[in-house]
């Protein structure tokens, strides 16, 4: 068994990048025109996607005034403007992806979200930073199905029962779950229960390439 991860993929929104607070400022302005106040409790109960459960739950907050889609479009909209021009990349987060890029190891972004919010995102942080990023738009089942890290384990010839996924909301560690990786959680506003195969750290400021090549050794060491 290698001494370290065949592949280490991060999720974007929350994980590598502070996007959370867009999104909630988005979610607010697509409902107000409705007459609905957005509250964090509401983006707490989306977290993590899909975006079509998203639509669903503000139709149903409006009173059912307009479509799932018509949310979930303008959502897309004002969430990729708010991207291009407001992009926080999470503590630790890019020195983390570089480390590990230094020593050789295939990384790769794997996101629930839009295509078009994904090249946002990489707009501002650098679209050269990982190998390839893996969007909604790019499999047939998004978060929490774990249709994306099965993709990227095979794009980046990898078995995905040796990779390493980060996370931050509970779909983004159910499909990480249960696509076989390890699962390293940097858990937004949940509650993470830790197993054999799973793990939660308060910060990616945290690890290193040697934190993690000691944790690949014994999980069950204490980060």
């Amino acid at each position: 068994m290698s001494d370290f991860f065949e592949a280490v993929f991060f999720d974007m929104d929350g994980l590598t990048v502070d996007s959370e607070p867009q999104w909630l400022i988005s979610e607010r302005e697509v409902v107000a025109p409705f007459g609905y106040q957005w509250t964090q409790e509401d983006q707490i109960a989306c977290l993590g996607g899909p975006l079509e459960k998203l639509g669903d739950y503000m139709t149903q907050k409006c009173n059912n005034l307009e479509q799932s889609s018509y949310f979930v479009e303008e959502l897309i909209k004002k969430q990729a403007e708010r991207m291009r021009t407001n992009t926080t990349v999470l503590p630790g987060a890019i020195e983390l992806v570089e480390s590990l890029k230094s020593h050789g190891i295939k990384t790769a972004l794997v996101s629930a979200s839009p295509r078009v919010i994904v090249e946002a995102v990489l707009e501002n942080i650098g679209k050269d930073l990982f190998p390839f990023s893996l969007s909604g738009d790019d499999v047939l089942k998004t978060k929490p199905d774990p249709e994306g890290y099965l993709k990227a384990a095979s794009i980046s010839h990898s078995n995905i029962e040796n990779c390493l996924v980060f996370e931050d909301s509970l779909p983004g560690m159910q499909a990480a779950i249960e696509s076989g990786a390890w699962l390293i959680a940097v858990p937004h506003m949940v509650q993470v229960q830790e197993s054999e195969r799973v793990r939660s750290i308060k910060s990616l400021t945290q690890l290193s390439f040697e934190k993690l090549k000691a944790l690949k050794a014994d999980f069950a060491i204490k980060i």
